[in-house]
């Protein structure tokens, strides 16, 4: 059986999706971008800005359920643009700290005109 995922403290969907799924002792997380969650406003304009919004948005859902940056054991990343890269990994792996496994690939565009979206899978226990 499965639980849905839901807190004030990250942004509120902008589609038919959840902001993240409990199955079991897991959590799927959607794709978070760097929105505020008080408005929904897009935040940053640089990568730098944009990824710790978006890594403070995932640790607030994770949160919600249960569980910690700490405690992700997969991370799916998403850049519009391959060059910010190193930009990225800076401050990803302030929030990152157990190195989870990962991918990250760059894409053609991301919702809203994001930079960087990311989506995880975490452990509760």
């Amino acid at each position: 059986m499965s639980t849905v995922i839901y807190t004030e403290n990250a942004p509120k969907a902008i589609g038919p999706y959840s902001q993240a799924i409990r199955v079991g002792n897991l959590i799927f997380t959607s794709g978070q971008i760097p929105l505020l969650p008080e408005t929904g406003e897009m935040v940053g304009k640089t990568v730098s800005e944009q990824t710790h919004r978006v890594c403070k948005n995932l640790a607030n859902v994770l949160e919600a359920a249960g569980s910690s940056l700490q405690k992700v054991i997969k991370t799916t990343c998403y850049l519009n643009d391959m060059a910010d890269f190193g930009e990225f990994n800076e401050v990803y792996a302030e929030y990152f700290t157990s190195k989870p496994a990962r991918s990250c690939v760059a894409v053609k565009s991301l919702p809203k005109g994001a930079l960087v979206e990311i989506e995880v899978i975490a452990e509760t226990e």
